[in-house]
């Protein structure tokens, strides 16, 4: 039986899986895994299509190892490419459309409402949101893209980002107050 010697050193285990040591893109794998499935789905609710994504995105990661260049963390590197196969994922499975349509942002929504809702139930909301909404929020709000930065990676004008992102929060806000109202009369 074969010994791995497992490797701490991040870079080390880069430079070998570059050179197509399957051990080494094995244990980078095993390492990045749950996070990057977690990241494809913020985006896309089904769990085997979010696991799809993943995968692909994890092919085109060793398909590029090449192209990482050390700037910044790997890790990152990894998430951004997960995003952008999320999103090409739901644009192949369902053509997203982002309307155009300028409106005017108040800023009449709280970010402090207060609440007992679980993490689980949170991601369920979020996962209601329709698909524009979803994508553009949770590039804004749990990636920290920034508009112009999500606009460019989905093909919709700054405008449209906000737009969305404003109608995501409304949409979220006005499903927290009636999840707290169903809590709070359920535990009276």
């Amino acid at each position: 039986m074969k010994v791995i010697q497992l490797h701490k050193n991040e870079s080390e285990l880069i430079k070998r899986a570059i050179k197509n040591n399957r051990e080494a893109q094995q244990v980078l794998f095993e390492w990045h895994a749950p996070k990057m499935l977690s990241v494809c789905r913020y985006y896309i609710k089904d769990i085997q299509h979010a696991e799809e994504a993943m995968l692909n995105g994890f092919f085109k990661v060793f398909s590029n190892l090449k192209n990482f260049k050390n700037e910044g963390s790997f890790e990152g590197w990894i998430r951004r490419i997960m995003i952008r196969e999320s999103i090409s994922f739901l644009r192949q499975k369902k053509n997203m459309e982002f309307p155009v349509e300028a409106i005017e942002h108040k800023n009449d929504y709280t970010n402090n409402i207060k609440t007992d809702i679980e993490v689980a139930q949170i991601q369920q909301l979020i996962d209601a949101l329709p698909d524009g909404y979803k994508e553009v929020f949770v590039m804004y709000a749990i990636e920290g893209y920034k508009h112009y930065e999500i606009a460019n990676m989905l093909n919709i004008s700054e405008g449209a980002s906000k737009s969305q992102l404003f109608k995501a929060r409304k949409q979220l806000q006005e499903s927290i107050k009636k999840l707290n109202k169903t809590t709070s009369y359920g535990s009276k």
